[in-house]
């Protein structure tokens, strides 16, 4: 096998090394390495040593430590003296019980590699590179073309579930699993990043064990989620983690509409339709991808039979409502909740040929300028996850008066009359009531672009005012 280390990390390697002191590379950097990805010079590397926190920080005076894991961070400088990145190197170790089922009891720091790496989730993730100027080796490791002091050490078969595209627990599923629950989505993730399979001693573990997601912290399950619904295959991974007993603990909002059939063009029920909308999705951001998954997840609360046929009135009043919560429950930022529940609550918009620039206006205000586009890809995604055709004339339409429509658009600017004016018809000082009558006055022209004249807007503030 031939690999080939970026040079800061070899360099780095052999300062420790050199220090008389094991030193081993580990996680992702090795797995994209060994994988042939092109990411080894940009990606984060991550060491582990049998040296403690003291030791490594006297090899590396400018390092850091702040924290209960023996994690030290070390500033990996450039030729000008400024720090590039930082690398993350750890203490051996080797964890005993996990009560809450996402930290451990404790941390001991352990003797050997092996050990360390037998606490990791998947084999995939439990293969080192050791550097020694000693060229030590082992039983197993192998030796890697053109990079004299580096072997690999692979104990758990990672290499081997590499080559074959297998998503394994390290050792026994059962007990990874209720170390730390979030190592199910986390194998979830992988499989789907990674095109892998989930063998299946560990994907039974997973769901006899789905429950124990339950424990896990919304902020922690938002990173698993924004991954997956990052990756270029989204939609597979909500169907895995559905089949694997996970989503259910997720989103059990989606969940709830499996089996709902709808009427009319769609030929899926409401939560295969969730699904397929996500996969026909052309947008990469995964808040948008999120708004597209969940944009009928009000549809099965507001479930109702008229004359033998299902309705869903107000679906999207009633599923802005639960992606407030989706939100509140993932700790989403204010800015990424209040986009979220716009695309949800405003995802029912009219495209007809009737429509009137006040009426498009309208559907730019509410949604917003810089959420039009996003809408419009949702709708797209509706459309295709229902069986529709991707576009129609009307839908198309509907684009160009909306880029038309912003050309003319006015803001509170251009209104012809101003604060000032505000203030010498009322009599009132400056302050916020000022702005609320301009926004008020700003709220008609947008309806009748007309009535933008300066004598019917001072007629009209004080009787706004009242």
């Amino acid at each position: 096998m031939e690999l080939k280390l970026p040079d800061k990390v070899r360099d780095f390697m052999s300062t420790v090394s050199r220090s008389g002191y094991e030193i081993y590379a580990v996680g992702g950097s090795v797995r994209d390495l060994l994988l042939g990805r092109n990411t080894a010079d940009t990606a984060r590397w991550d060491f582990t040593t049998n040296a403690t926190p003291q030791q490594i920080q006297e090899i590396f005076p400018d390092s850091f430590y702040d924290n209960t894991f023996g994690t030290v961070g070390v500033k990996i400088k450039s030729k000008k003296g400024e720090t590039e990145e930082i690398y993350e190197i750890t203490t051996y170790r080797k964890e005993g019980k996990y009560s809450d089922r996402r930290h451990p009891d404790e941390v001991v720091w352990g003797r050997t590699i092996e050990e360390d790496l037998a606490r990791r989730d998947l084999t995939i993730n439990a293969i080192a590179l050791s550097y020694s100027h000693e060229k030590k080796s082992s039983s197993k490791s192998y030796r890697v073309v053109g990079e004299e002091n580096i072997r690999l050490v692979d104990y758990f078969g990672g290499r081997e579930d590499l080559r074959q595209g297998i998503i394994r627990a390290v050792g026994n599923p059962e007990d990874r699993f209720a170390e730390d629950a979030l190592r199910m989505l986390r194998a979830v993730r992988f499989a789907v990043t990674l095109q892998f399979t989930i063998e299946e001693k560990t994907f039974d573990a997973i769901r006899e064990n789905a429950v124990l997601l339950e424990k896990i912290s919304g902020e922690r399950i938002r990173e698993e989620m924004v991954k997956i619904l990052s990756s270029d295959y989204p939609a597979d991974g909500i169907k895995l983690l559905y089949n694997a007993g996970l989503l259910e603990y997720i989103l059990p909002e989606l969940v709830k509409g499996v089996g709902i059939r709808q009427p009319g063009h769609h030929i899926h029920d409401v939560f295969t339709h969730s699904v397929e909308s996500l996969r026909y999705c052309k947008n990469p951001a995964w808040l948008v991808r999120l708004a597209t998954l969940i944009h009928d997840i009000g549809k099965p609360v507001a479930y109702k039979e008229l004359d033998g046929k299902p309705t869903f009135y107000n679906h999207e009043v009633v599923g802005a409502a639960i992606a407030k919560s989706i939100a509140q429950r993932w700790h989403l930022s204010r800015q990424e909740r209040e986009k979220l529940y716009i695309l949800v609550r405003w995802h029912m918009f009219t495209v007809s040929e009737l429509l009137t620039d006040a009426a498009i206006r309208r559907f730019i205000r509410r949604v917003g300028p810089e959420n039009t586009a996003d809408m419009l890809d949702l709708r797209i995604g509706d459309r295709l996850g229902s069986g529709s055709r991707e576009t129609s004339w009307r839908l198309e339409k509907f684009k160009q008066r909306i880029i038309e429509v912003q050309k003319h658009t006015p803001s509170v600017n251009d209104l012809a009359v101003d604060g000032h004016d505000v203030m010498r018809v009322l009599g009132t000082p400056p302050g916020p009531k000022v702005g609320e009558i301009l926004n008020k006055l700003f709220a008609e022209i947008m309806e009748n672009p007309a009535k933008n004249k300066r004598e019917y807007l001072l007629s009209r503030i004080r009787g706004i005012s009242n």
